[in-house]
């Protein structure tokens, strides 16, 4: 039996959790003794009560939550008010994105902890099955906060996305052709504007044209492709991901101050680092800044804003893994299972994920060696 702890995400307007009821009704199921700290699921929609009708045993505070836990099951990565409450060899199952926050990889190097990083664990077909759900959500509502900001009385330029009889409709440049672009794609063209997409994967731009039918401009990306396609955007939307590492940055500062004024930029990749050299991580309580003239919306936690869709959505994958760690422990469920093991980053003192070792200049330590 584990106690597994899930304690109220302090993030800025971050109104996921880690768990449901009918997770929590499952681990119970299993054995194990849930530990959740009171008004923790408000956010998205679930009450104390549900959780302790699940079997869940309600806890006043989040240290207590965190000092009884033996796994804490969370949605983003611990914050500087969290630091104090790990504890030598727990298990800490969540995102983590740790590439662009040296402090954080610090902090539970020296803590000792298992940090199982939800974003870098894989599946046979060399995908991230739980990252992708938030990729979805926040490839979605990139198209959404870029329309809002596109307005004229939030900084915008005026432009309606998908324009009307006899006016053009908004260009829309989407960097990145993976499930973030796919689905700002999706609404994008729903909502009729014109998209192009950019990757270097031409197979990926071989999908789009077929997807769409030769309606989606697809372009091999470069740093002339990129120019041009700015220059002339209203809406740009960053997708760039390289797995467990900092986000290229394809978008220089020069091709920023090129755009038109009023134009739009969401960097859904600031959670590595983002894609723009003028992305800085920004909050739900102060969404955008503006830089040569463009605003940017750089939200380092964008589904957080959508909790209802995207606690269920993220719990939906998360929870068969949980499950295996809980009933194994990490070390039994991290040799059995070669792609749960791909998520581990930070294991015991030693940085277990080859990218954020290089980018960060710290040692890498294989996580074979250690099991």
């Amino acid at each position: 039996m584990m106690n597994i702890g899930l304690p109220r995400e302090v993030k800025d307007n971050e109104y996921r959790v880690g768990l449901v009821p009918a997770g929590i009704l499952t681990l119970t199921h299993d054995g194990h003794k849930v530990l959740v700290e009171r008004g923790a699921g408000e956010g998205s929609g679930f009450s104390d009560a549900e959780f302790e009708d699940a079997g869940a045993v309600l806890i006043d505070t989040a240290d207590e939550v965190w000092r009884e836990s033996e796994m804490i099951i969370k949605v983003k990565e611990p914050v500087a008010e969290e630091y104090d409450r790990m504890h030598d060899g727990q298990i800490i199952f969540g995102y983590f994105h740790l590439a662009p926050l040296p402090e954080l990889t610090r902090v539970l190097l020296q803590k000792n902890v298992v940090a199982v990083a939800y974003e870098t664990i894989t599946n046979d077909d060399g995908h991230l099955p739980l990252l992708t759900p938030m990729s979805e959500i926040a490839g979605r509502m990139a198209t959404i906060v870029g329309t809002y900001y596109l307005q004229k009385p939030r900084g915008g330029r005026g432009v309606l996305l998908g324009g009307v009889p006899g006016v053009r409709p908004a260009l829309v440049v989407v960097i990145g052709g993976g499930v973030v672009g796919l689905n700002a794609t999706k609404m994008a063209m729903g909502l009729g504007a014109q998209v192009s997409v950019l990757d270097v994967d031409v197979d990926k731009l071989r999908y789009f044209d077929d997807l769409y039918f030769g309606r989606v401009e697809t372009l091999m990306s470069n740093k002339l492709h990129l120019a041009e396609s700015l220059r002339n955007a209203d809406l740009v939307i960053g997708g760039v991901l390289i797995p467990g590492a900092n986000a290229p940055k394809l978008v220089s500062r020069e091709m920023v101050s090129n755009m038109k004024p009023g134009s739009v930029i969401v960097d859904v990749a600031v959670d590595q680092g983002g894609c723009c050299e003028t992305t800085r991580p920004t909050t739900h309580s102060d969404p955008v800044y503006e830089v040569d003239g463009v605003l940017h919306y750089c939200v380092t936690n964008m589904p957080g804003a959508m909790p209802r869709t995207s606690t269920r959505a993220l719990t939906n994958v998360t929870l068969p893994y949980a499950r295996t760690i809980a009933r194994d422990g990490i070390d039994r469920a991290a040799t059995a299972d070669p792609h749960l093991c791909n998520g581990i980053n930070v294991y015991r003192g030693h940085i277990t994920c080859a990218p954020v070792a290089e980018d960060q200049g710290l040692t890498y330590t294989p996580i074979d060696s250690l099991l």
